[in-house]
């Protein structure tokens, strides 16, 4: 093979060991995750809203702005529950350039996947210790989710990696919600396969193991827009493209708690971040004039940093992404007041 073999990595219960979740911790999760999970069901009409960073660069920063949607979160509790984006992971479109705090704790150092596990965990230690929130984080490697497994409140799948086998299978053995967004060719058929595949018990290998999953009862669709052949984005979170999705939903009647995130970056937006509260508020309009879409839309996934906008590795913005754009703290947080008031 190809291949240079550098070290073997820790085991997850090692990681486990060194870093453990405190009674308080867990409790708090449990919490949070009992609300999710109501949410997703029905149970619970609020809003949910998974928002921030498009990738955790840093601790300082992440937690700076956690702390700063903490307040908000407190003031919407009652119409919106949040659930912060702390992507570890990035997936990258050919494979090159920042591929997150997993691969490189400090951006600007070469790759060190050992100080990556310990950071990534840390960070999310943190998220929970010092904010009370629970961390979505992106599923890019399968097996690297026995790292976090103790910590997250929310998992997705991303439009790369939804039409992947182990991808599948190992959301079929996750026991928090999973979001499968449609791949990038926009088949929404294809979430759908990928979620009778989450919903289902499954045999298969993990971790060198063999293991029997029981299906996720939460895995639900994201919606974020997709790419034709000419290379030309194009959105699908307007109201036809949620009937399509309820039909295709009928077709199923065996998946449980049916469900629709849509993100508001992506391909919806074209990557252009000053749309997403406009898209945010077409979605929130349909479900004021539709109790079905009310009841299918379950929340909405944006892409949101303390200063606007998008800078390179290096290039030293405190609280700018250096991934994809994302919206500045000010709109932000006028942003989501304006979601309490039509949730």
């Amino acid at each position: 093979m190809n291949l240079e073999f550098v070290r073997k990595l820790t085991i997850p219960m090692e990681v486990k060991e060194l870093y453990p979740m405190t009674a308080g911790m867990i409790r708090c999760r449990e919490e949070r995750l009992r609300q999710e999970k109501e949410i997703l069901s029905g149970a619970d009409d609020r809003l949910l809203l998974i928002i921030g960073p498009c990738s955790a660069d840093r601790q300082d920063s992440v937690l700076d702005y956690l702390n700063r949607l903490r307040e908000v979160q407190e003031k919407v509790r009652e119409r919106i529950f949040i659930v912060p984006r702390v992507y570890t992971d990035k997936p990258r479109t050919t494979g090159l350039g920042y591929k997150g705090m997993l691969h490189q704790p400090d951006p600007e150092n070469k790759p060190d996947m050992f100080k990556g596990i310990i950071a990534t965990r840390e960070l999310h230690m943190r998220v929970v210790r010092e904010t009370g929130f629970i961390s979505a984080d992106e599923m890019l490697y399968p097996e690297n989710y026995r790292y976090l497994d103790d910590l997250l409140g929310y998992v997705a799948v991303g439009a790369r990696s939804v039409e992947d086998q182990q991808h599948r299978l190992t959301a079929s053995g996750i026991d928090i919600p999973v979001g499968m967004k449609n791949p990038t060719s926009g088949d929404p058929a294809v979430a759908m396969n990928a979620l009778t595949a989450a919903q289902s018990r499954h045999t298969f290998i993990y971790r060198g193991w063999e293991v029997h999953s029981q299906g996720n009862p939460f895995s639900h669709v994201i919606l974020r827009g997709y790419v034709n052949k000419d290379g030309s984005t194009h959105p699908n979170y307007h109201y036809e493209d949620i009937l399509t999705v309820s039909r295709l939903y009928d077709q199923h009647p065996a998946l449980k708690n049916p469900g629709i995130i849509i993100d508001t970056n992506h391909a919806n937006s074209g990557k252009q971040f000053l749309e997403q509260p406009r898209i945010a508020e077409e979605v929130m309009h349909n479900r004021r004039l539709n109790p079905m879409v009310r009841q299918l839309v379950k929340g909405l996934m944006v892409e949101s940093y303390l200063v606007d906008g998008c800078q390179s590795v290096g290039g030293g913005v405190y609280g700018q992404s250096i991934t994809d754009p994302c919206l500045g703290w000010e709109k932000t947080e006028r942003f989501i007041y304006k979601l309490a008031e039509m949730a």
